[in-house]
């Protein structure tokens, strides 16, 4: 007897789940199952009821429930699919939205292989991830303390005369300040603690950061990514945690149109136009990469800092890492001279710098020698 295959379109939300099943087939008719708690029990239940009708193919959009779904139904035998929001198509004269509607429309696009799927970390990386996320969350924080007490500094004509804010010496001159309303006082002390306290915040996650990474599976690719000119611990973990393992991009272009790195376009015809970069994929990759960038506008050379690191690597990286930096240092000499703007080149740059590192990425799934 023939096993009968189901595809079940789930729009997810907070508090509730749409479920729909699109039978195998082409024009096999599509069932709304009803709607169910967003709960695991609840979800066990409504695979537990489908499977009586054959094998089951799960998908819904990626979101902000994460991927507790989807562990959840692959330990229990099924196939889940987590599907790229941006990716789905839709048709441009629709007008009614709704979740059953939603769930339907999934389960169609689920069965004839419409559905663009998303990488799926593991629990590991997916902690990684949020501590990562918790470390740029903490920088913000601190940033916006920072400019508060700065612009209340302001409003009362107290301006830093000499060097840079936030140095040992600014710490000293903040520490001077008097005020003679008590008031003030208190808001002045509030806004100094509330600095304090967002930078160590800051600074434990960032050591957090370093200690986890040095027993991750993925612990030695962040490193050898070290040897990349402009590229720290704190700039690899932060790439690896939120791009992935390297290994599953079949090219360097794939990873630079993952990052959003390659250049828009809209050719029709015999016109061909291009524009800026789509900026797809994670932002903060992205952003990781074009910081790096803007250290290769000067000549090529080995900081002290960074030979430390590079004398531990095997040398197919430290090939590498002198590869990208003797061609990204003349390429920004050649472009700039062109009289290319320093961000397009810089962007540029960053295109090609995740080209290396994709190379890096290759190299370490490989025996390496020193």
């Amino acid at each position: 007897m023939q096993t009968v295959r189901s595809f079940v379109g789930m729009d997810v939300h907070k508090e509730t789940i749409s479920v729909s099943v699109a039978e195998d087939g082409r024009n096999g008719p599509v069932r709304f199952i009803g709607v169910i708690p967003n709960q695991p029990d609840d979800i066990a239940k409504m695979a537990k009821r489908l499977a009586k009708h054959g094998e089951l193919d799960f998908c819904y959009e990626a979101g902000g429930c994460g991927y507790n779904i989807y562990r959840q139904l692959t330990a229990l035998g099924h196939s889940c699919t987590v599907a790229a929001t941006s990716l789905i198509p839709r048709k441009p004269g629709e007008r009614i939205k709704t979740d059953r509607r939603d769930s339907q429309k999934l389960a169609i696009l689920h069965r004839s292989g419409d559905l663009t799927k998303v990488w799926v970390p593991d629990a590991t990386h997916e902690a990684l991830r949020d501590l990562v996320r918790a470390r740029v969350d903490a920088s913000m924080h601190l940033m916006r303390a920072r400019q508060q007490l700065l612009a209340f500094l302001l409003r009362h004509g107290r301006s830093y005369p000499t060097g840079k804010h936030w140095t040992q010496r600014h710490r000293s001159w903040l520490a001077g300040q008097t005020f003679q309303q008590e008031v003030h006082r208190i808001v002045f002390q509030d806004y100094v603690e509330t600095v304090w306290t967002a930078q160590e915040r800051r600074d434990a996650l960032i050591e957090r950061i370093g200690a986890m990474t040095a027993s991750w599976s993925l612990g030695p690719l962040v490193e050898a990514l070290r040897g990349l000119r402009g590229i720290d611990l704190l700039s690899a973990a932060t790439f690896i945690c939120t791009t992935g393992d390297l290994s599953r991009f079949e090219s360097p272009r794939m990873l630079m149109g993952y990052l959003g790195l390659v250049p828009s376009e809209h050719s029709s015809g015999g016109s061909v136009r291009r524009g800026g970069i789509t900026k797809t994929g994670n932002r903060e990759a992205r952003r990781m990469l074009i910081e790096a960038a803007w250290s290769y506008r000067y000549p090529a050379r080995v900081a002290k800092e960074k030979a430390e690191i590079l004398v531990h690597l095997p040398k197919n990286i430290r090939d590498i890492a002198w590869k990208a930096q003797t061609r990204l240092c003349a390429r920004y000499r050649t472009m700039t001279a062109r009289g290319k703007k320093p961000t397009v080149v810089v962007t540029a740059l960053a295109r090609e710098l995740a080209g290396f590192i994709w190379a890096i990425g290759q190299e370490m799934r490989t025996p390496m020698t020193t």
